[in-house]
């Protein structure tokens, strides 16, 4: 079994093509002109009867698209155009003698995408098809099927293809998450893409004990062990550069639910920002960054980009001179010139533990993914007081509500109030396509949903989703975020010494405070997003101080 870190994904990667690493690509070039052999940089146009002389699951397996007859020779695009194999198995399976072409990487997938579609989906139906169906006894009692044939059906070359496309397409697609669940009489595919998870076309129900057993043995799992939940990680590599997957696994009456957390570092962005941050947060955020020490804290829900705003802090606040150390669970991208910890439980390493070992490394900035009990609030906030700077992350609803939250831990009000320097809420909302976004009236409905005040800031009209080739024909492309920022002053840190509730603190807010809901509402103005994707990420938020 290939390590996992050493995983290419290359389609077929049991087979003879594997995957041409980014590091590969310009000694295959090379070779390619040596040879004569000609070498495109864009994605070529195809004829459908070439493409019809190849199957999609031929096409993925040998990593080549058929493109044109050419004075009776038929010219293939291929991603390795010195496999001569992959050549003589096309010229055999087409009835033609073959002419190679190389093709860039990026272009390739474009190319296999117009050439063959949803190629993960056609592999699923081809499979459905040629493999032998069990019985319903065998298909409902996933106990029935042993693990040693488990192993077997997930090694077999056209199933590798076939995860290895889900994965494929995932990324491509701007994917965040893999979802495999399993029900009565289907499995489901789905991808979480900007927050939204959209259904795949299924694979058969019988593949599903070999499908999941091929994930848990990228995952390095134990396949034998279905009825306890498992762990895992996979990098590959995609197109040249590292991808980690965080996989999970829990059992359930139909078998076991596979998510797969797609950790791109290629599609992270490392600057405020690119986030939707507005310039007055840019401008603050960057003053509380630069203090010499004090507690910052990021608030809001899980999968509310809370980790990836810090780690854009972290990019801003890089320095050689600094010392940066955070310890996080797990390690989600791996950041240049910052020291990383991943939190262990199972060795004895957990957030309080490390936080202590942290403090005799001589750090500057601790970033602490999340504050999850009250000794690591108390640690926090010692270290704050003695002279480190503390990047955290909180679930509270809103900003505000961070410091009950940080009292009801523990943490003395008057500890509190010393050391807190910044609180930070945000949620996601998807941004529109720029390519295709437009204006139309209000409808009632909305109206209804909006107060007087943010009515009179659209002018009657508002920005709607439409979809496009660009975005896939969702209407939106990437996600941004809604904040709202409280900066500390001496009225809020009296407040919090004398224990006011968050109805009084909020009453000391200073003048120019906007809620996450006024930002995505000045968002949806811009065009950046529509009104119903703030409404819906915004509805939880207590805004009486709105």
């Amino acid at each position: 079994m290939t390590p996992a870190s050493e995983l290419q994904l290359g389609l077929g990667s049991t087979s003879r093509t594997g995957g041409v690493a980014e590091s590969d690509a310009a000694k295959v070039r090379d070779r390619c002109a040596t040879l004569g052999i000609s070498w495109l940089e864009k994605t070529p146009e195809t004829e459908t009867s070439a493409i019809a002389l190849i199957s999609a699951e031929v096409a993925v397996r040998v990593r080549a698209v058929p493109l044109r007859m050419e004075r009776g020779r038929l010219v293939v695009a291929m991603f390795n155009p010195l496999d001569v194999g992959a050549a003589d198995e096309i010229a055999a399976l087409a009835k033609f003698p073959v002419t190679r072409v190389g093709v860039e990487p990026d272009a390739f997938g474009e190319l296999m995408r117009r050439a063959y579609g949803t190629t993960a989906a056609r592999i699923a139906e081809s499979l459905a098809g040629t493999t032998e169906t069990p019985d319903e006894e065998s298909v409902h009692n996933m106990d029935a099927i042993d693990a040693a044939d488990v192993h077997r059906m997930a090694e077999q070359p056209t199933l590798i293809n076939l995860v290895n496309l889900f994965i494929l397409e995932a990324i491509q697609g701007r994917a965040s998450d893999i979802h495999i669940e399993p029900f009565e009489s289907d499995l489901k595919i789905k991808y979480r893409i900007d927050g939204v998870l959209i259904e795949q076309p299924p694979p058969p129900k019988h593949l599903q004990a070999a499908l999941i057993g091929r994930v848990k043995i990228m995952a390095m799992m134990n396949i034998a062990e279905r009825y306890v939940p498992q762990d895992g990680h996979i990098t590959l590599r995609f197109e040249g550069r590292k991808v980690d997957l965080r996989v999970s696994t829990v059992p359930t009456i139909y078998g076991e639910s596979v998510v797969m957390r797609i950790l791109d570092k290629s599609n992270l962005p490392l600057d405020l920002a690119s986030l939707g941050m507005n310039a007055p947060h840019r401008a603050a955020m960057d003053r509380l960054i630069e203090k010499p020490h004090g507690l910052i804290l990021v608030t809001g829900p899980t999968g509310s980009g809370k980790t990836t705003t810090l780690y854009a802090a972290l990019s801003k606040l890089y320095d050689p001179r600094k010392k940066i150390i955070t310890i996080e669970d797990p390690v989600e991208y791996e950041l240049s010139g910052v020291n990383q910890i991943p939190v262990n439980p199972k060795r004895g390493l957990t957030f309080s533990i490390g936080l202590r070992a942290i403090l005799r490394q001589d750090p500057d900035v601790i970033l602490v993914g999340e504050v999850r009990d009250n000794e690591t609030v108390d640690i926090a906030i010692r270290s704050a007081l003695t002279g480190h700077l503390i990047l955290s992350t909180l679930h509270t609803n809103d900003a505000i509500s961070s410091v009950g939250r940080l009292v009801d831990m523990g943490a003395e009000p008057f500890l509190v109030a010393s050391v807190l320097e910044g609180l930070l809420a945000q949620r996601l909302g998807r941004r529109l396509c720029n390519e295709c976004k437009i204006r139309t009236p209000f409808t009632e409905a909305t109206k209804a949903r909006l107060s007087a005040a943010e009515l009179l800031g659209f002018g009657g009209t508002e920005w709607k989703a439409v979809g496009c080739e660009e975005c896939k024909k969702t209407g939106f492309r990437s996600r941004l975020g809604f904040f709202e920022l409280i900066r500390m002053n001496p009225a809020l840190r009296n407040g919090i010494t004398k224990r006011f509730s968050v109805s009084e603190l909020s009453e000391h807010l200073s003048s120019d405070f906007e809620n996450m809901r006024q930002d995505g509402m000045r968002k949806a103005q811009d065009g950046w997003t529509t009104v119903s994707e703030v409404l819906r990420a915004t509805q939880d938020v207590d805004d009486t101080h709105r």
